[in-house]
């Protein structure tokens, strides 16, 4: 199998051959609580976007709660898996393509969802990822997820040290929620690691 995460294939692969350990298989409690809320804080016809959406669980849910929903998957084997899920619903698009460089003529986004994304991807590529965000969310907006705390090597997942949000997100991001996922809320595969976290897009860059 290809050994770069940046590839489409080292995910295809995985995809069809089944080992997709990092799928929760429905939508995680704390996504639930927070689209419960969202509609106090949303925009009318707010817009959505789920990069490395994989299986596309939570799109429904997005969709249910009133956003219009795009998802974007390197991975053709994921983006087909996220389409069977969500069939024809209107206001949903689930897109192959690559995050970093697809053009998004629906943006500026409302809100962004992080799901098992950036610990999927090198490191290296997280300060361009964080940068995407800012490009794509519009001031105001919202990043909400999941974020994998922990070990790096052997990775994915590339875990994230406990000084490292801060200095990832602080420039064009408020923090404004921070929880440990309780275990019993995470596969095994990340039990005890996972945070789920909330930030606002910064106006202007500091």
């Amino acid at each position: 199998m290809p050994e770069s995460p940046t590839d489409p294939v080292f995910w295809n692969q995985r995809y069809l051959a089944g080992q997709t350990p990092w799928d929760f298989g429905g939508v995680p409690l704390a996504l639930r609580r927070y689209l419960a809320g969202a509609s106090a804080r949303r925009r009318e016809s707010p817009r959505a976007l789920i990069p490395g959406c994989g299986s596309g669980h939570e799109i429904a849910a997005f969709a249910d709660a009133g956003y219009d929903v795009t998802a974007i998957d390197i991975s053709s084997a994921a983006a087909a898996r996220a389409r069977a899920q969500t069939g024809a619903r209107t206001g949903v698009q689930v897109i192959e393509g690559d995050f970093f460089t697809h053009v998004f003529p629906d943006g500026p986004f409302d809100c962004i969802y992080e799901r098992t994304f950036l610990c999927a991807l090198p490191p290296a590529l997280w300060p361009r990822m964080v940068a995407r965000y800012a490009e794509l969310l519009r001031p105001g907006g919202a990043l909400a997820g999941f974020y994998l705390f922990g070990e790096k090597e052997d990775g994915p997942p590339f875990g994230l040290a406990t000084d490292e949000p801060e200095r990832l997100f602080s420039a064009a991001f408020t923090l404004t929620r921070d929880e440990p996922v309780p275990a019993a809320e995470s596969l095994e595969f990340f039990a005890g690691r996972e945070h789920w976290q909330e930030r606002i897009r910064k106006t202007k860059a500091s």
